[in-house]
C-alpha cells in the first residue's frame, strides 16, 4: 500500500517516492544539464528526510550551482566547520553510532535542542555553535539555560516560558559532549558544561478527565457521528494508552487474534514495548464490556488495518504522516476539541485527559505500585505521580488506613 503522502519540503531537483515502509529520496540532476556533462549525476538519498536533506543542500546543490556558476556562488557557500567548536561536537555525535541507532524522533528531539543552542546569538555576534568548547563552561551554559528559558517578541516583551524544549536541549547537548567525548579522547575539556545542571521540570500538569467527563464526551461523540473518537477516548482510559498506539498503531489484527482470543496486544511506541492485556478472567467474566462490545463490532466489519479510523468518506486514518515516522494529530486534536466544546466540558481538557483520568481512578482505587506499573506499562514508579493526580479520596483513603494501623479505627 502507498503510504500517506509526505507534505514535507525538498530542495531543487530532490524527489519523493514511495519505498517499502515510507519514502525514499532522490536527487535527479536536470537533463540539460547531464547534456552537458555536468559532474553532479543522479543519486539515491536514502529513506531518511534530515539525511536526504542535507546531503542535496549542503553537497549536492552546492557543487551544482558551483558548476552551474563557473564558480561564482562558490563564496556563498558557508566555511567548514572548524575543529573543536560546539557545531562540531553537534556533527561528530551525529555520525556516531550511538545517534544513527537511535528512532526518528529522538533524533528530531536532538536536532531541535542543537539548533536552539547552536544558534544562540552571543554579544560579539557569533553563534554558539562557532565557539571553541574549551569556551564553553558552567557559568556560560547556566547563562544560556536562563537567556532559552523565556522566549522573547522582538521588543523584549515575554511571550512564552519553554521549559520543555530548553530541557531537552539541555540533555542533548549533555549526551553529544559524553559521546564526543569518549570517541575523541583529549580533544574535549574534562568537565562537561551541560552536565548536573540542575534542570526541572515545568510545573504545568496535563487536565485530568473525571470518569462522567469522560461519558459525556462520548454521547456528544456518538450524538456528533464521531463514533470512533468515542472508542478511542474508552480506549485511553482503560488501557492507558497514548494517542498515538491508539489511532497510528492499534491495528484490528491486535484484537483477539486467533492465537489469543481473550486478549489484545498493546503497543507502546514510545518505549518500543507490547504486552497482552486479557479481555477475559478466569471465570468467563468480560473485563471490559462496554469497550470489547464497541472493538466487536468494528472487527466484524474490518478485515484489517488501523481499528480506528475517520467516520467519514474513504475511512482515512486520523494521523496524517508528514514524515513515515512521525504521525501528525493536528485533524484529530482539533476535532476532539469541536466535541469537548459542543459537550460543554472544560475547555483545558484535551485527548490526553483521558489517559490521564484512567491512570488517577487507579489511584482512587488504590492499586498499588505494582499494579499500576503493570497496567500502564512503566518500568519505574518514579513516572506515576505525573499521571495518578492526587485527589481527596486518596487522602481519605490514607487517613482511613493509618487510622487502622494505629488501632483507632476498624477495618
Amino acid at each position: 500500500m502507498k503510504p500517506p503522502r509526505s507534505a514535507l519540503p525538498l530542495p531543487r531537483y530532490t524527489q519523493r517516492h514511495p519505498v517499502k515502509g515510507g519514502w525514499g529520496y532522490f536527487f535527479n540532476a536536470p537533463s540539460w544539464a547531464r547534456k552537458k556533462n555536468c559532474p553532479v549525476t543522479s543519486e539515491a538519498l536514502g529513506a531518511d528526510y534530515e539525511a536526504a536533506v542535507r546531503r542535496a543542500e549542503d553537497v549536492l546543490l552546492k557543487a551544482f550551482d558551483s558548476w552551474r556558476t563557473g564558480g561564482a556562488s562558490d563564496d556563498a557557500v558557508s566555511p567548514a566547520i572548524a575543529a573543536g567548536t560546539f557545531d562540531w561536537m553537534a556533527a561528530e555525535y551525529r555520525a556516531d553510532r550511538r545517534y544513527t541507532k537511535l528512532s526518528g524522533k529522538q533524533k528530531r528531539n536532538h536536532e531541535a535542542g542543537f539548533k536552539l543552542v547552536s544558534g544562540h546569538v552571543l554579544k560579539d555576534g557569533r553563534k554558539l555553535g562557532q565557539v571553541h568548547l574549551a569556551k564553553i563552561t558552567t557559568a556560560v551554559t547556566d547563562t544560556l539555560y536562563e537567556k532559552l528559558l523565556v522566549l522573547r517578541d522582538a521588543k523584549g516583551n515575554v511571550i512564552r516560558e519553554r521549559r520543555t524544549s530548553v530541557n531537552h536541549a539541555m540533555k542533548s547537548c549533555r549526551r553529544a559532549w559524553n559521546v564526543v567525548s569518549r570517541k575523541h579522547p583529549g580533544k574535549l575539556p574534562l568537565v562537561n558544561p551541560f552536565a548536573s545542571m540542575g534542570l526541572k521540570s515545568s510545573d504545568r500538569e496535563t487536565p485530568t478527565a473525571t470518569f462522567e467527563e469522560l461519558q459525556i464526551f462520548r454521547a456528544k461523540a456518538i450524538e456528533m457521528k464521531l463514533p470512533s473518537l468515542a472508542t478511542a477516548a474508552l480506549v485511553g482510559w482503560e488501557w492507558l494508552q497514548r494517542e498515538t498506539d491508539i489511532f497510528a498503531t492499534f491495528d484490528v489484527s491486535h484484537y483477539r487474534p486467533k492465537q489469543h482470543p481473550d486478549m489484545v496486544r498493546v503497543i507502546d511506541e514510545k518505549t518500543q514495548k507490547q504486552s497482552w492485556i486479557p479481555l477475559i478472567d478466569d471465570e468467563g467474566t468480560l473485563l471490559y464490556p462496554e469497550l470489547m462490545a464497541e472493538l466487536d463490532a468494528i472487527k466484524r466489519a474490518r478485515i484489517g488495518g488501523l481499528m480506528l479510523v475517520r467516520d467519514w468518506g474513504n475511512r482515512g486514518p486520523w494521523p496524517t504522516w508528514p514524515k513515515p515516522d512521525q504521525p501528525d494529530f493536528t485533524h484529530l486534536s482539533r476535532k476532539v476539541k469541536e466535541v469537548i466544546r459542543a459537550a460543554g466540558l472544560r475547555d483545558e481538557l484535551s485527548f490526553t485527559s483521558f489517559r490521564h483520568g484512567g491512570f488517577t481512578e487507579g489511584g482512587d482505587a488504590e492499586l498499588t505500585d505494582r499494579e499500576m506499573l503493570a497496567s500502564g506499562r512503566h518500568t519505574t514508579p518514579k513516572v506515576l505521580p505525573k499521571y495518578t493526580k492526587k485527589t481527596t479520596r486518596q487522602i481519605v483513603n490514607a487517613i482511613k488506613k493509618r487510622r487502622v494501623h494505629r488501632g483507632t479505627q476498624t477495618p
